[in-house]
């Protein structure tokens, strides 16, 4: 699949911008998925070329964390295996379903997360009493890892919202360790999406670029700051690109009604 200068540029723009969202608060994928339906790309292969970007743009903002001492690779090394079976089968789930059903699908998915983000309380910034333990965490992480998988905008958030809310960990340390879960949903993930054959290299090698100067940028913005202040602009940007999907009367959710 071709693209023009134009949109390539475009893509890579809302690459940097996701990215720099990703490493604060993720949920970057809400922009760079439908900006990739938007700019005419099939669905299963936005889903592979999205993990591409986002893959290699996690592992960008992961070891920058990690250098700075917020990774708890012991702690969270056995959560990260689940995280990377549940990815797994939802990307392998996902290459059996109809592309016409995820075209009309996936506009709701994503006005579904942006409410979301919308709607969702700040999270600590300070550690806490964890309310689950290892188990109930790695189940819950295996969970959103099928999730990321099958669909993926979004994740990044969950996965942060479940070490501030039932792991305990104050924002930043709970960004820092999203980042080793979430790169392991995107590698696995994107490892069932080569194996089908989905992925557009072209545009995935594009937008991964602007995608790690993103990450390497809000990472730096996490640790200095936290990852307050960007869901209105998430929610905003998401919207726009959504109504984008929407309002092509050849979408397939309109022939539903």
């Amino acid at each position: 699949m071709e693209f023009a200068f134009e949109t390539l540029a475009f893509l890579a723009g809302i690459a940097f911008l996701a990215g720099t969202i990703d490493a604060l608060a993720g949920g970057g994928g809400l922009l760079t998925l439908p900006a990739m339906l938007a700019a005419g790309v099939p669905p299963v292969a936005a889903l592979a070329t999205n993990k591409l970007q986002s893959t290699i743009g996690t592992a960008s903002a992961f070891f920058t964390f990690w250098r700075a001492g917020h990774v708890d690779l012991c702690q969270f090394a056995v959560p990260a295996l689940a995280a990377f079976v549940g990815s797994a089968l939802g990307a392998t789930a996902v290459q059996h379903v109809s592309s016409t059903f995820l075209a009309a699908f996936m506009p709701v998915l994503l006005i579904a997360m942006g409410l979301y983000f919308l709607l969702a309380p700040p999270m600590s910034q300070v550690d806490r009493h964890a309310r689950l333990g290892k188990p109930g965490i790695t189940l819950i992480v295996a969970g959103i890892g099928f999730y990321d998988g099958f669909f993926g905008p979004g994740t990044g958030s969950f996965l942060t919202l479940a070490l501030v809310a039932l792991g305990g960990l104050g924002l930043v340390r709970a960004i820092a360790n999203t980042k080793l879960l979430n790169l392991s949903t995107n590698v696995a993930g994107l490892l069932a999406m080569i194996a089908g054959g989905h992925v557009l290299w072209q545009l995935g090698a594009a937008m991964a670029l602007a995608n790690v100067a993103g990450n390497q940028l809000g990472a730096r913005l996490a640790i200095r700051f936290g990852g307050a202040g960007v869901r209105p602009l998430l929610v905003l940007m998401s919207a726009a690109l959504t109504f984008k999907l929407l309002a092509d009367p050849a979408n397939p959710l309109w022939t539903l009604f």
